[in-house]
């Protein structure tokens, strides 16, 4: 997905954090990017993201800790 889209398509990501955030993500191999070039567009190219294994694996047991402290598993 593009920045812009995930802000739209989340109630949480505001506009002037995601790039922050995906750079950030990036640095740390959870996304990967790639720059596309639309000839209708004028201005820069956008850039496209994608989450990589690396990423899966640490959604995965960030939604497992979530799930198992949400049921109270912590206390």
């Amino acid at each position: 997905m593009y920045g812009l889209e995930m802000v739209r398509e989340s109630k949480r990501l505001k506009r002037g954090t995601i790039y922050v955030t995906l750079e950030r993500m990036a640095d740390r191999g959870l996304v990967s990017s790639r720059q596309v070039f639309e000839e209708t567009q004028s201005g820069l190219p956008r850039r496209l993201y994608a989450i990589t294994g690396l990423g899966r694996v640490a959604l995965a047991a960030h939604e497992a800790a979530s799930a198992e402290f949400a049921k109270g598993a912590w206390a």
